[in-house]
């Protein structure tokens, strides 16, 4: 009965961000439809230099709705966070998932660090023995744990001689349905977001080709649409606000009576966000996994975490790459534009940086040929010291092109009020 319970309430709120962000989607769809005119050609619409035909026209308010909206979907849904300690209220829960949204904000290409990294423990996990992705994502989102509430995350636990075998008999007989059963979100809440991000896309396209300006806003906005592309396919398989793990393992070490022991691990945020690794967190003594965790190894000695770093590093360069699309637009102030084109720079450039360090530490560290290490260790000093300053300057930068994203609305060319010409596309719309 309480199962029964337990899923109608999975149900339930899953339900319920189903309908949050198709009731947004038709929102905005909405708010499209209605300011296009299909009596009109684009021919004998407003030209891209005015806009005085309120039929053909759209609102700032419209375009900070549907920037803000697709921002949204995109954050809140492509953010899958790791399984909580228990006991958490729901303010908590809420604090712990707008802490992982802002850096999703700030800096997306590290969660799309943090999406590789468990994809490819979940992959190495699902090959290894035999189950599911969603088992393997499960197992390095903390889903797992010993029937005293200890956390089941690490390679040394599952390949301990005595309780591993034990943990993976109990892991593998859990089917895959009954793991996304505690998942608050589907395919179609997810699809549901995605399709809002690549709607947003198509209308930038048009907009380009109508020679129709964009706002910095847009930029930014399309800019997120297309970096969280990436982590929704990276993060696909695995459950989504997962608040309960799953007992596995022996019953005959449950201790005969007391709560489950506190965590002694305090989480380093600044160390999680940048790269995952937890040198002093120790499973045995938690009841959680870190933030951003996703195994026991993430140090540059980890062939998956030098992946993830490339990975995160090119599409760092493509988010950067789309902010300098704006480079030609109109802003109020020279000041700003060159604000604008400086920082878009920094940030299509240091991840580049930061992908040079990778290699150069792969190379100088795991290269069999001498002259390639040698190579390796005489750039990375020098990656090193570009890739602290770019650790410093890159959120400042980010922070400068959000503002500007904003304080750019106050002055805008008329065209870039005039909407899109649908029917250019689809006859008789």
């Amino acid at each position: 009965m309480n199962v029964s319970r337990d899923r109608l309430k999975v149900l339930a709120t899953s339900a319920n961000h189903t309908t949050m962000l198709f009731l947004l989607f038709l929102t905005h769809l909405v708010s499209q439809r209605s300011n296009a005119s299909p009596a009109y050609t684009l021919d004998s619409r407003a030209t891209p230099d005015s806009c005085d035909d309120i039929n053909n026209c759209r609102r700032l308010f419209d375009i900070i709705w549907g920037c803000l909206t697709t921002i949204f979907a995109c954050t809140w849904v492509s953010v899958h966070p790791n399984v909580p300690p228990p006991n958490q209220t729901f303010l908590s829960l809420l604090c712990r998932r707008l802490r992982m949204m802002l850096v999703a904000v700030i800096a997306p290409e590290l969660m799309v660090c943090f999406a590789a990294r468990q994809f490819l423990t979940a992959r190495w996990f699902s090959k290894k023995f035999g189950v599911s992705i969603t088992h393997g994502f499960f197992f390095s989102m903390g889903g797992f744990v010993s029937q005293i509430g200890h956390p089941i995350a690490t390679k040394k636990q599952i390949e301990d001689p005595l309780l591993g075998p034990e943990y993976l008999s109990a892991i593998t007989k859990i089917d895959t349905e009954d793991i996304m059963d505690k998942s608050k979100g589907d395919a179609l809440s997810k699809g549901v977001a995605l399709v809002q991000g690549l709607w947003f896309t198509v209308q930038c396209l048009a907009r380009l080709a109508q020679h129709l300006p964009i706002t910095a806003l847009e930029v930014t906005t399309l800019a997120f649409a297309v970096v969280n592309i990436f982590t929704w396919l990276l993060w696909w398989g695995k459950p989504l606000d997962v608040q309960r793990p799953i007992p596995v393992g022996p019953s005959e070490d449950l201790p005969e009576s007391g709560p489950i022991p506190v965590p002694s691990y305090r989480e380093d945020w600044a160390t999680g966000i940048t790269g995952g690794y937890y040198p002093h967190y120790n499973p045995m003594v938690s009841t959680t996994v870190p933030s951003f965790w996703s195994t026991e190894s993430s140090s540059m000695a980890d062939s998956h975490t030098r992946v993830a770093y490339l990975v995160a590093g090119a599409v760092g360069t493509v988010f950067g790459t789309i902010h300098c699309t704006a480079w030609t637009s109109k802003f109020p102030s020279t000041d700003e534009m060159w604000m604008w084109r400086s920082c878009s720079l920094l940030v299509a450039t240091i991840p580049v940086i930061m992908g040079f360090y990778t290699v150069a530490f792969s190379v100088a560290h795991f290269s069999s040929v001498h002259y390639l290490t040698k190579v390796g260790k005489f750039l990375l000093p020098i990656l090193d010291v570009g890739g602290a300053l770019g650790t410093l300057i890159y959120p400042i930068a980010r922070l400068f092109l959000i503002v500007l994203s904003f304080t750019t609305l106050r002055t805008l060319p008329p065209g870039a009020f005039t909407d899109i010409d649908w029917s250019v596309y689809i006859p008789h719309l």
